[in-house]
């Protein structure tokens, strides 16, 4: 057996580098450790022939641009056994922060009048790091934990360190023959089984995502598409409706195209897209940096997976920074959608 990488030293070097397993596998891929491109432009299409780990923002700027650690050298290895964590946290409901209360009725307001279709409000939770605390441990806890997911770690002196166990696909496939999902709509398992109904207000939620990946790939990209109807799929402890689309792409020059057009989707943004992703860098008080942008494996030779970046935390020295969102309507209840994020939170406070 190969000897796996030492992730926390190759943090504590400040080297780039990404480890990931694919959702479902056993096994862990590492690329290393260069830097290939750095860009400040929120145009992802220009990489669509570069070969690499992608690491794009929410929305790229100088302090938090998109970076492509090249692919040098690459190495898959079996994913080690570790001590799990309890799997409990400290789920103690909480009132909603003054500040999310602030920014929900800013955001539910503009949905009332209409200037927005959709809007997605997310917050950041700052939780201290405890002495001993491991960024490789608990990459591990998260593969085995979270098998459903596409769990990954990555370090680089742009971007700083992340870990997460996202449920999104983005983009995936190789050649002509491709694949994204619309996911959108939450809800705490049943006695841990998939829920058999949905409330409207998820179903819409879910719906807007699908027709705005429709509308993208009906445009001029694809001359083939299966659909699939919105079902139900787990994730952690959390389940989402979902709908599969299966693509060919008409030219390959297209997938650039394909990228920009649909990031950042209605799932982590709003509708109308660029409206709704300028009213967020302003009103929603804080900047996303990396949470609900796009990561993963770029590789126009071979299999590409990317992933919308969810369910994540940044590893700062003394505290981590924990994400989640949720898709807010006119009527969306303050109450509900605040409870959609602690849950959402716990996926990452289980395995720390």
């Amino acid at each position: 057996m190969k000897s796996v990488p030492e992730i926390d030293a190759l943090i504590r070097q400040n080297r780039a580098f990404a480890v990931y397993r694919l959702p479902c596998e056993n096994r862990m891929h590492y690329i290393g450790e260069e830097i290939l491109y750095i860009g400040t432009s929120n145009l992802i299409n220009n990489l669509e022939n570069q070969n690499g780990f992608l690491i794009a923002p929410f929305h790229a700027s100088e302090t938090f641009p998109i970076v492509l650690i090249r692919a040098g050298e690459e190495k898959t290895f079996d994913i080690p056994d570790v001590v799990a964590a309890s799997g409990k946290s400290e789920n103690i409901r909480q009132e909603p922060t003054s500040k999310y209360r602030s920014r929900f009725k800013i955001f539910t307001q503009a949905l009332a009048d209409k200037i927005f279709e959709k809007l997605v409000l997310s917050c950041c939770m700052t939780v201290p790091r405890k002495d001993g605390f491991s960024p490789e441990i608990v990459f591990y806890r998260a593969c085995k934990r979270y098998m459903r997911s596409y769990v990954y770690l990555f370090h680089t002196p742009q971007t700083g360190t992340w870990l997460g166990s996202t449920p999104e696909v983005f983009l995936s496939g190789r050649e002509n023959q491709w694949h994204t999902v619309a996911l959108a709509g939450t809800q705490p398992l049943q006695n841990g089984m998939l829920p058999k109904t949905w409330d409207e207000k998820k179903r819409e939620e879910q719906q807007v995502v699908a027709n705005y990946v429709r509308d993208c790939l009906s445009s001029h990209y694809i001359s083939s598409c299966e659909e699939t109807e919105p079902y139900s799929v787990q994730a952690g402890e959390l389940a989402h409706l979902r709908t599969d689309f299966r693509f060919s792409m008409r030219e390959a020059q297209a997938l650039g195209l394909l990228l920009n057009d649909l990031h950042p989707t209605p799932a982590v943004c709003g509708l109308p897209k660029d409206k709704a992703l300028r009213f967020i860098i302003n009103q929603e008080g804080y900047n996303r940096q990396y949470y609900s942008g796009v990561i993963g494996r770029l590789n126009p030779d071979g299999q590409t997976d990317l992933y919308v970046n969810l369910r994540c935390m940044k590893i700062e020295d003394n505290h981590l920074l924990l994400y989640a969102g949720g898709g807010l309507f006119a009527l969306s209840d303050l109450e509900e959608e605040w409870r959609e994020i602690e849950d959402k939170m716990q996926t990452m406070l289980r395995i720390i």
